[in-house]
């Protein structure tokens, strides 16, 4: 089967790449969709961090590609017979927000697995590594 970790990955942070690679032991194929996010302003546009995201995954991962995608992850999962969508949460407020985005993809004919983080990663988040970035660069 199919799978889709869809994300603006802004950047694509330790725990995304624990994501993918224990995703990768649950399904055939993994596409990292790297996304647009409307409520979320990236730092640059899909086809870059898409091509960011290439830089960082192993190159023995055969199995997982990494594609920029502007409309719906359901869309996208229809038109390339992907049978699943993987999201990553680290806390409650994530599984919060996460169960909507879910019951509106498997509304649309797209059922979600949740991948619960790594402890040590739970505390990663995309805002927190920028945020750290941007002080490391002013000093």
């Amino acid at each position: 089967m199919r799978a889709v970790y869809p994300g603006s990955f802004d950047p694509f942070t330790p725990g995304h790449l624990n994501v993918v690679n224990r995703a990768r032991d649950l399904f055939d194929e993994v596409v990292v969709l790297v996304a647009v996010n409307s409520t979320k302003q990236p730092g640059t546009d899909e086809e870059e961090r898409a091509a960011a995201v290439r830089a960082i995954l192993p190159v023995e991962w055969t199995s997982v590609t990494v594609v920029a995608w502007g409309g719906l992850t359901s869309t996208y999962c229809r038109r390339h017979e992907v049978g699943v969508i993987v999201r990553g949460v680290r806390n409650t407020t994530d599984l919060q927000a996460e169960y909507q985005l879910a019951a509106m993809n498997e509304s649309l004919g797209v059922p979600t697995v949740f991948l619960p983080a790594q402890p040590e990663l739970a505390a990663v988040s995309s805002t927190a590594v920028r945020t750290l970035g941007k002080r490391t660069m002013r000093r």
